[in-house]
């Protein structure tokens, strides 16, 4: 009787051992891939256009509106007309801020 506990108890181990190694060297064995992308953009382009103001005071203009998830930046990019056949460059006017961290959701209480 004790020999079948001590071949029993040695065979568990042994199993255990083997799956305990195969644990440990399968990321040597067959490594994650790496992954070199960038992090994706989290830009919201407003659709339609947006009153633009000039930062020089001159007149307002018309533009998209763009606004960073992340930060909560709004960036507004005036449109400009040309006859020019030279495409134009649209330079990004700071808008504001959106408050992203003030969102909350209220609590609903239970009656």
């Amino acid at each position: 009787m004790t020999s079948r506990i001590d071949l029993y108890s040695k065979v568990v181990l042994t199993a255990i051992a083997l799956l305990l190694g195969a644990v440990a060297l399968h990321p040597w064995l067959a490594p994650a891939p790496v992954r070199a992308e960038m992090e994706a953009p989290s830009l919201f382009i407003e659709p339609g256009l947006t009153r633009i103001p000039d930062l020089r005071g001159g007149p307002e203009t018309v533009g998209k509106m763009v606004i960073d998830l992340k930060t909560g930046d709004s960036w507004g990019f005036p449109m400009a007309f040309t006859t020019s056949t030279e495409p134009v460059v649209s330079k990004p006017v700071l808008l504001g801020r959106f408050d992203l961290s003030a969102m909350k959701r209220p609590n609903k209480e239970k009656p």
